[in-house]
This record gives structure tokens, C-alpha cells and sequence, in this order.
């Protein structure tokens, strides 16, 4: 069902376009960067603060994504005994993991000039601390158990454990009263972002999408290689 996510066509994509999706991130980055430093407007009650925002809501974004991608991974790995999910949630959680850091250390930054505090407990932030959380958690799995099998199982359950944590980070400025601003960048409804800024913040997230790639290439060969070995001296 799965026979084309194997681990001889990661190393091939690997070998053959790991270049070009470098090229493609720093092309990204570069122009990203320039939008949003020098060419989008400062926010007329934040002023330059808010160009924080291309880097925070990015981060935001991909923590969580990772973390779904991650759960369904460790879900096909549970019920398919296949291997190659687990080798990818494996490799994409420390990436999740940077993310998620990032956002609640931009937040924090940015959270200081508009609420007059580095943190409290919003049911946005703390969501997004619990999703940090479980990140630690599903890692140290790893680190702690030796046995590959049962490191395998538990770490894809407290994966699977923590995805009713994403809703929760998804709508908790819609379900209680926070400090943390609606979603501006709406799929069924019209954006109320201005598009001088969303275009840079669309920019910046497929830069940070392609990081992502570039991170995950090296580490899943290098998971593999790990397999391989360990493996063989079993």
C-alpha cells in the first residue's frame, strides 16, 4: 500500500535534489526577508514590532503541521508494522520540536510590548507550551529506550495522545476569552491580513517549509544508516 515510501527513494531524492531544494530555500529566505524587513509596512499600532510575525506565525504553523503529519505517521505504524513511518516521525519531531521553541520564544518577544507581559497563561500560549510538551516527550522516548520495537510503539502512542492537544491550539481564541488575536488568515471565510503582509508571511513559510525538507532528507539517511547498523549487530 505504501511500497513508494521506502528508504531507497528518500536516500535517491536525497542524493539528486538535496541541492536544489537548498537553492530553493535560500532564494526563498533571501526574498522572503526583504519583504519583510524593508518592503511591508509597519503596523499602525505595533509599528515595527509586528514584523515579528514573519518569523512567530511560520514557526506556529509548521509545529503544529509536523506534529499532525507525526500522528498520522505513528498511527500507519501502529496498525502497518511499517517501518519507514516511524524512521519519519522520528526524523521530523526534533524539526516540529525547533518549531514550536521558536514560536513560543517569538511569542514571548512579541507578547511584551503588546500585552505588557513575556508570558501568561493563555489558553493559546498554554496550548502551545502543552504541544512543546509532548514534543519533549515523544523524543526522550527515544533517548530513554533502547529496545526499538517498544520505543517504536510508546512513542507513536503519546504522538497520537497529543493530537487532541492541536484543535484545542487551533480554536482556543475562539472558544474562551484570550489575550492572543484571532486568526486574520482564514481558508473559508476572507483574510483580514493585508495582502502587503501576507504575501511576505506566505513567502517566509515556504522558506521554513523547505528548511524543513532539507533538515528531514539528512536526518531520515542518517535514522536509516542507524537502522541499518543497529540492525546488523542484532
Amino acid at each position: 500500500m505504501f511500497s513508494f515510501l521506502n528508504t531507497k527513494n528518500f536516500k535517491d531524492f536525497h542524493d539528486h535534489y538535496l541541492f536544489w531544494v537548498k537553492v530553493f530555500f535560500l532564494s526563498l529566505v533571501i526574498f522572503g526577508l526583504i519583504l519583510s524587513l524593508f518592503l511591508s509596512p509597519a503596523d499602525y499600532l505595533q509599528g515595527d514590532t509586528v514584523r515579528i510575525m514573519y518569523i512567530h506565525v511560520p514557526s506556529s504553523w509548521l509545529a503544529l503541521q509536523i506534529y499532525a503529519v507525526m500522528c498520522v505517521c505513528g498511527f500507519i505504524a501502529l496498525i502497518f508494522k511499517n517501518r519507514v513511518f516511524t524512521l519519519i516521525t522520528k526524523s521530523i519531531a526534533p524539526i516540529g520540536f525547533t518549531f514550536s521553541l521558536i514560536s513560543l520564544f517569538t511569542g514571548s518577544i512579541w507578547g511584551q510590548p503588546t500585552w505588557g507581559t513575556f508570558w501568561t497563561w493563555d489558553a493559546r500560549l498554554t496550548s502551545m507550551l502543552v504541544l512543546v510538551i509532548f514534543y519533549i516527550a515523544y523524543i526522550l522516548t527515544w533517548k530513554i529506550i533502547s529496545e526499538f520495537l517498544l520505543a517504536e510503539k510508546l512513542s507513536s502512542i503519546i504522538a497520537l495522545i497529543g493530537l487532541a492537544n492541536l484543535p484545542i491550539i487551533k480554536f482556543s481564541v475562539d472558544w474562551w476569552n484570550t489575550l492572543h488575536q484571532p486568526a486574520t488568515i482564514k481558508l473559508t471565510e476572507s483574510s483580514t491580513i493585508h495582502a502587503s503582509m501576507l504575501t511576505p508571511l506566505i513567502v517566509m513559510f515556504l522558506s521554513f517549509v523547505a528548511f524543513s525538507v532539507i533538515i528531514f532528507l539528512i536526518r531520515f539517511k542518517l535514522e536509516s544508516l542507524n537502522l541499518r547498523i543497529n540492525s546488523k549487530k542484532q
